[in-house]
């Protein structure tokens, strides 16, 4: 992997590249991929970090779209069945199937739900990962032993895909590196250049020193997720906003709330949403709400509707309401949603995604899910090369390992199954590395170390919330965890004391808000 320096020497020798995307999340890097492994010279830069805000923020979901499927949107759930298919071929390491139970409390929802998810099943064909079956009571609650039971007739069992969703960004990076790509995070796209009022490049920022640089390119994608609107302004100030932001929360609790190797699905809460309740690196995520938000954010805060929700949910269902120490961390994420007229609420707003063109020729890709970051690469790549007349290359991701691909998928543990084939290489840092980063975390020093050296991580934040999933496991020892950290991540990097006190400050300031308080 280059040094920070080495990429931003390789950006000043280089003086056109051929696709210049902006935004670093799962739609960014799926396009610089799909760019990079057809031999288009290729530069992402990300304003923050990479997965920042959305793609490290989702239900862990490898999905067709079970909810897709009852809207009938047939096309979006084929789609993305194949993907997922995709995904779990390509990377192993970080994809992985999982086995989702429906309760059911009523006889009638015995052939609703076991008919639906019996044409899930035939629509993912060849790529399907299990068949539908029905459940007794007794066999759903040796599953779900903490399920609900008054009440209860048996339930219906189908198999999804889960996977890591920060580790596959990372692992995305890493695999455009391997094909010759190039990638810069803490580099905010400043404007963008004009020539015969045509795009051709934009000009940047190095965050970290103040200086400004300028980027010239055949096309440039915005790739940019929810804040797309911002970008496309950045272009036409006058055009108006095409996305509807939409927030999910999630609780991690511990995993006695949920044992068992079975995740729980109730396909209608009261918002309309699914809701989950999955086994996820010894921990049980529960989510998702859908709420519209006026404005994105990069740190959005659950809302007290969203909390209350959570919490009636999982007692509900879980078979006990949790004790706020029981909460170890709590996030929200935001989706980037394309407007439709005709959508009640943004539940109801279909995971397309979109292409749009602008005059002065710039591309934006938006909307869409992670289960179909490549076919978004894929085809926003095609529009964008045919647009400026690059010589055409076939697609080749469909069958892409991803760096750290290995026929040895269950090596290690969970956690350490998410660095594959680089886990020799992580267990051969220095010996005295090889030691917990804290009691409460699946961790070690290592890591943080190989974070700082091999995955592009810059700040404490980087190493604690999406290079490991501390931060998203158990936010309290996290906190407790980040002056070692800091210290570790300090020495890797050549910086001194007072560094480490801010990069703690605020890595704290962050961090708190994962903190569930009444």
């Amino acid at each position: 992997m280059l040094s920070r320096k080495d990429i931003l020497s390789q950006l000043s020798a280089t003086s056109e590249w051929d696709v210049l995307i902006v935004g670093g999340g799962a739609t960014g890097l799926g396009a610089a991929l799909e760019s990079a492994s057809r031999g288009y010279r290729t530069l992402l830069l990300e304003a923050r970090d990479f997965a920042k805000a959305t793609s490290s923020r989702s239900t862990k979901l490898v999905h067709g779209g079970v909810r897709y499927l009852q809207q009938g949107n047939v096309k979006l759930v084929l789609e993305a069945l194949r993907e997922r298919g995709r995904m779990l071929r390509n990377a192993p390491h970080l994809a992985h199937r999982r086995g989702f139970i429906i309760p059911a409390y009523a006889l009638w929802e015995f052939p609703f739900y076991g008919i639906g998810l019996t044409m899930y099943d035939v629509l993912a064909g060849k790529e399907g990962l299990g068949r539908t079956q029905l459940l007794s009571k007794s066999t759903v609650l040796k599953e779900l032993p903490t399920i609900k039971s008054q009440g209860l007739s048996g339930g219906v069992l189908y198999y999804d895909g889960q996977f890591d969703d920060a580790r596959y960004a990372i692992t995305l990076l890493r695999t455009l590196f391997d094909q010759s790509g190039l990638a810069l995070n803490y580099a905010p796209v400043t404007g963008l250049l004009k020539q015969n009022d045509a795009i051709c490049g934009v000009t940047a920022s190095d965050s970290e020193t103040g200086a400004a640089f300028e980027c010239r390119a055949k096309v440039v994608i915005n790739a940019t997720g929810i804040f797309s609107d911002d970008l496309r302004r950045m272009d036409e100030p006058a055009s108006s906003k095409i996305l509807a932001v939409s927030q999910g929360s999630h609780v991690v609790l511990p995993r006695d709330f949920l044992p068992g190797n079975s995740a729980l699905m109730i396909p209608r809460t009261s918002d309309g949403r699914v809701l989950f309740a999955i086994p996820w690196h010894d921990r049980v995520v529960v989510g998702t709400t859908d709420d519209p938000v006026p404005q994105p954010d990069y740190e959005p805060r659950a809302m007290e509707d969203e909390r209350k929700f959570l919490i009636e949910h999982i007692e509900r269902f879980l078979g006990r309401r949790p004790k706020p120490q029981e909460i170890l961390s709590m996030w929200s994420g935001q989706r980037p949603l394309v407007k439709q007229s005709d959508a009640s609420s943004t539940a109801a707003i279909s995971r397309d995604h979109t292409v749009l063109i602008s005059k002065s020729k710039l591309v934006t890709i938006t909307g869409g899910k992670w289960t179909t970051y490549r076919k978004m690469g894929e085809d926003v790549i095609n529009k964008a090369t045919t647009l400026v007349g690059l010589p055409s290359s076939p697609s080749k991701t469909a069958d892409l390992h991803l760096h750290g691909w290995t026929h040895d998928a269950a090596a290690g543990d969970e956690w350490q199954q998410v660095y594959g084939s680089d886990l020799p290489q992580l267990a051969a840092l220095n010996p005295d590395l090889a030691q917990p980063l804290h009691p409460r975390l699946p961790f070690q020093q290592s890591e943080i170390v190989w974070a700082a050296r091999h995955e592009m991580a810059r700040t404490l934040e980087d190493v604690l919330a999406r290079r490991t999933r501390a931060l998203f496991l158990d936010a309290r020892a996290t906190l407790e965890a980040a002056p070692l950290a800091a210290q570790l991540l300090a020495h890797e990097l050549g910086q001194d004391e007072p560094w480490q006190q801010k990069q703690i400050a605020a890595f704290r300031a962050i961090a708190e808000k994962y903190v569930w308080s009444d």
